[in-house]
């Protein structure tokens, strides 16, 4: 941290933790085949994730470019589209997309987020880049740069959200998102350390939105186009940084009343758990058999789990107990009406009376005409959410990163189901072995929902083929996902 005279206007030697990162995103060699492998499994659901996006009136509406007409040929593509853009709006369209539904991955700490929502950035950058390079003679990028970039804006976002909890302020997570972002994507364009160090501050500068599209009273589908935003944002500041060689600001962190930590941060540094390695990528959740908000994810295993033993007794419930960690029950226990899908899909009760009725949890459930059952407002209506104190200890326990939740219900007559608890979901990395089969199932469902045979057909091959899908140029698997 800084200690600059803020009289003085020697310009500082730059704030520690932006220099760690330049010097982790130039120098650092990842040598981990786990965290490949998983960056691979990663790349592919989030990109089913944004097909699966496309069925929804409210995404679309949002992709192309900002203005009618403004396309850019031969710039970027959009998976699930025909447009070709420049790569800050790509960026914001593929982002959008990947975190319509939330659906993708996951990292829980004290902050949280979706560390594949970076890959809005990193693959209108790299696909902008590879078909620049092929019109100009030169070598594209491939699937792999992709993998390596992702791997390290994990780890960025990842890392930063073990310790510092950005919520507990206000601003919302997708903070991170625009920092590692920005970083990597510095990076892929060509920019050294002192770039980088650029990019990161112009990104501090900004500060952070606010979280008040992801609460009650003012929930709303803003959410689901913030990471776009983000990466739209973050590769702003990379091209300024490397194209416009703009003037940084050493400390922007540190710099005593103007600097992030002072303006925005309550006057405390930044803590962290562990140098940057690859260790987040490992150990990333991946939201694999339902689209619910990720603290919420073992109590809808636990609701399916008790679906059949309720399902023809609903009218006799008398009460319902949910025990959850401590972040899921400040975030995502609402009582009163839910007024839109943003609302209910961050609403742990919802979560939990659909699967209890019905039997499943899908995106559908959360629209309007589902919601109109009174049979979900009744059961929420009985529903108790307490923070159960072990379930908190295992959340952030770095060995464990459990997300426990636990069900059990009560009926009129005096009897109960078990209590049925669940540590971590099949998305944790203690279940990659019963849970990539699944991932993978949800990925080829969700292709097939929206591209032509043949192109997933080849897709599901590279899938299967690592070596081959690494080695791939990155527009020629951009192309995979054209309509």
């Amino acid at each position: 941290m800084s200690h600059h005279d803020a009289r003085s206007a020697v310009r500082p030697q730059p704030d520690q933790p932006m220099v760690d990162i330049a010097d982790y995103v130039v120098d650092y060699r990842i040598d981990s085949q786990e965290a490949y492998d998983t960056a691979r499994y990663m790349l592919l659901d989030s990109l089913a994730c944004a097909m699966l996006a496309m069925k929804f009136e409210g995404c679309v509406k949002h992709l192309g470019p900002v203005v009618p007409g403004a396309i850019l040929p031969g710039g970027a593509t959009v998976p699930g589209t025909n447009f070709e853009l420049d790569p800050v709006q790509a960026a914001f369209n593929i982002g959008t997309q990947i975190r319509w539904l939330d659906f993708n991955d996951t990292w829980l700490a004290a902050e949280w987020g979706h560390p594949s929502d970076n890959l809005g950035a990193i693959l209108a950058v790299a696909d902008y880049l590879s078909r620049r390079e092929l019109r100009d003679g030169g070598q594209p990028l491939t699937v792999r740069d992709v993998l390596t970039a992702a791997i390290k804006a994990h780890e960025i976002q990842g890392c930063y959200a073990l310790k510092n909890s950005f919520n507990r302020v206000g601003l919302d997570h997708v903070i991170l998102v625009r920092l590692a972002s920005t970083a990597v994507t510095t990076a892929m364009l060509g920019g050294g350390k002192d770039e980088i160090v650029t990019a990161v501050s112009h990104s501090w500068i900004d500060n952070g939105v606010l979280r008040t599209y992801r609460h009650a009273p003012n929930t709303g589908p803003r959410k689901s186009w913030a990471a776009g935003d983000a990466c739209r944002r973050a590769v702003t500041h990379a091209l300024n940084a490397v194209d416009k060689q703009v003037v940084g600001y050493p400390s922007a962190l540190s710099v005593k009343t103007w600097g992030f930590y002072d303006a925005a941060f309550g006057g405390k540094p930044f803590e962290f758990e562990r140098p940057f390695g690859s260790y987040v990528m490992e150990n990333v959740l991946f939201k694999i058999s339902f689209p619910a908000e990720f603290h919420a994810q073992t109590a809808v295993e636990c609701a399916m789990q008790l679906h059949p033993l309720v399902k023809d007794r609903l009218d006799q419930i008398e009460r319902i107990e949910i025990q959850t960690q401590e972040a899921g029950a400040r975030i995502i226990d609402k009582t009163g009406p839910l007024a839109n899908y943003a609302d209910r899909d961050h609403c742990i009760q919802y979560m939990v009376a659909v699967p209890l009725i019905f039997g499943r949890l899908t995106a559908d459930d959360y629209n309007d005409d589902v919601a109109a059952d009174p049979r979900i407002d009744a059961l929420r209506a009985k529903m108790t959410v307490a923070e159960n104190p072990q379930f908190t200890r295992d959340y952030f326990d770095p060995g464990k990163r459990y997300i426990g939740n636990s069900v059990q219900v009560f009926f009129k007559d005096g009897s109960a189901t078990e209590r049925v608890a669940i540590d971590y979901p099949i998305g944790h990395r203690r279940r990659r072995a019963e849970g990539i089969p699944v991932l993978m199932a949800k990925c080829e469902a969700a292709l097939r929902g929206h591209l032509p045979a043949d192109q997933v057909d080849r897709i599901m091959a590279l899938a299967a083929d690592p070596g081959r899908l690494d080695a791939l140029p990155v527009d020629q698997f951009m192309n995979l996902y054209r309509v």
